[in-house]
């Protein structure tokens, strides 16, 4: 098996890591938004709720919550999959840049998957809401794609990784 078999559990470990990094960055620590906050101008028609109200911000944190479910379970889908296809050598396939590159592109995809459809399809929130929301939106967008061309780049060049063996004599990825 090659580096490329860590791929897709790099890649969803990826997705629920940038979702935490979202999450608790964004979400919890600055408050630049929640899950619903931009109900008021969505594209669907939800109903708003209002952060500075205590129900609002009641629905948001549910919302938020569940944000924060889907996350935490594509980081544990992510780890399971690759520990059932990482047999020996644990240590040096967490060390290679292989799986930091796929764990790059996972969460540059989360970025941008995320910022389309909620920030611009739905508009059920926005980066951080006001005058100049539309290019914080776009920089998120950016961020996703940068993070994405990285990843890939890094894992292309990290060579062969066997997982399999113990490969006391295979080059470092």
């Amino acid at each position: 098996m090659t580096a490329r078999g860590i791929g897709l559990p790099g890649t969803i470990l990826g997705v629920g890591l940038g979702g935490f990094v979202d999450g608790i960055l964004l979400h919890q620590l600055l408050q630049w938004h929640h899950m619903l906050s931009s109900t008021d101008t969505d594209n669907v028609g939800i109903r708003h709720y209002p952060v500075d109200t205590v129900p609002g911000l009641r629905m948001n944190t549910v919302w938020d919550g569940l944000f924060h479910t889907v996350t935490w379970l594509a980081v544990l889908i992510g780890l399971g999959l690759l520990y059932s296809r990482v047999t020996a050598s644990r240590g040096r396939v967490w060390r290679s840049r292989a799986l930091w590159g796929w764990i790059l592109v996972g969460w540059g995809l989360f970025n941008l998957v995320e910022g389309v459809i909620d920030h611009h399809l739905l508009g059920i929130h926005h980066v951080r809401t006001g005058p100049h929301q539309l290019w914080w939106d776009l920089g998120f967008l950016l961020l996703g794609a940068l993070l994405v061309a990285g990843g890939w780049a890094l894992q292309r060049g990290s060579g062969t990784l066997d997982l399999c063996e113990d490969g006391a004599k295979a080059p470092r990825g």
